[in-house]
């Protein structure tokens, strides 16, 4: 299995860029320390996705950091990609380790402890819970009380990562938690700067919440 370091877990958005400037600003995300990338597509047809997938992994790759895919197995596995992250609706979590095998990452979104533990049980290799705000990437999102999300992290021994809305200048609601990392799409795709916007949240989770050491 790859190295698995959920610090600064950057989950992409292609909605609203090209092709070119979506890898221009991932590459920069990697510069700036992205730790974990997720490719996150929900508009695209397979082939499309594979064809991303498999593009996006050659620079993930050269920066030695893991490529997982959500919700698809298929691509993930496809594409040569290190992991695969699965919310409640995809495919069970122990199904996918059967098809993977011990070698892929798996991730999972949960959203409450007895989710966290199941995940856990089934082969989670680790765990996304949130919403912590609400975002602008997810039409439905349910909010996530940073209490469930510390009794998440003391249910399971894997990491936790925090995700939905979250930016340097509002993780402090999160000071005291035990999360593994911090998960952001928005706060560093779209940012004017990718690169410097992910450089200044590794930083401010490693100043203000103890997540690693600042690059």
């Amino acid at each position: 299995m790859a190295k698995l370091d959920t610090r600064l877990y950057f989950i992409t958005d292609s909605t609203f860029c090209d092709e070119e400037e979506f890898f221009a600003r991932v590459t920069a995300a990697l510069r700036g320390g992205a730790t974990l990338i997720q490719l996150r597509e929900k508009e695209r047809s397979s082939r499309e996705y594979l064809t991303l997938a498999e593009r996006l992994h050659t620079i993930t790759q050269s920066f030695g950091v893991p490529l997982i895919i959500d919700d698809r197995v298929d691509i993930a596995l496809a594409s040569g990609a290190e992991g695969v992250h699965l919310g409640q609706s995809d495919l069970p979590i122990d199904r996918a380790r059967q098809i993977c095998g011990s070698r892929m990452i798996i991730g999972a979104t949960a959203k409450t402890v007895p989710q966290a533990l199941e995940a856990y049980k089934n082969g989670a290799d680790y765990l996304g819970v949130g919403a912590i705000y609400p975002t602008t990437t997810k039409v439905k999102t349910v909010l996530t009380s940073v209490d469930t999300l510390a009794d998440i992290c003391r249910a399971v021994p894997i990491p936790v990562n925090a995700i939905g809305g979250l930016n340097k200048d509002n993780i402090d609601i999160l000071s005291g938690v035990p999360i593994a990392g911090i998960c952001a799409v928005s706060a560093i795709m779209k940012a004017d700067d990718p690169e410097k916007a992910a450089r200044e949240l590794f930083t401010a989770a490693a100043e203000k919440l103890g997540i690693g050491q600042a690059v």
